[in-house]
């Protein structure tokens, strides 16, 4: 015991230490997942990636093989899946829309609907495929 009150700043040291190693996993829980995450959640859990931007924003550029539902006709809408144990990744601009996108899916019976961290745009420095609609 008097090893640590004598030495009280190296256990300050260890404590901190600790908790910066934890931070990324701990802020993570409420994010979304990674750019990496969601490809890896396509690929091999054939998760649906629905993009939530508006139309225009969707023309204008989109992740590959996304489905654009606009956050404001997502209840309900003919596009989702109907299996709802298949996981939905979902994608805006910045991630802000997304989010509240996959809470609003996780009430209706989607369980597994994760945002996108960043969004479209932690996608494009991913440096994942993007493409725009015709028209």
């Amino acid at each position: 015991m008097n090893f640590l009150l004598e030495h009280w700043y190296l256990l300050l040291t260890a404590v901190l230490s600790g908790g910066l190693l934890l931070w990324p996993s701990l802020s993570k829980a409420g994010g979304g997942v990674a750019p990496a995450e969601a490809v890896r959640l396509i690929n091999r859990e054939k998760a649906v990636l629905i993009d939530v931007c508006e139309v225009e924003e969707f023309a204008a550029g989109h992740a590959s093989g996304a489905r654009n539902i606009p956050l404001s006709t997502l209840e309900g809408h003919k596009q989702l899946p109907s299996n709802k144990a298949l996981p939905i990744v979902v994608m805006c601009q910045t991630g802000a829309r997304a989010a509240r996108a996959a809470g609003m899916l996780r009430k209706l019976g989607h369980e597994k609907a994760q945002p996108v961290a960043g969004g479209l745009k932690a996608w494009r420095e991913a440096n994942l495929p993007t493409e725009r609609s015709a028209g």
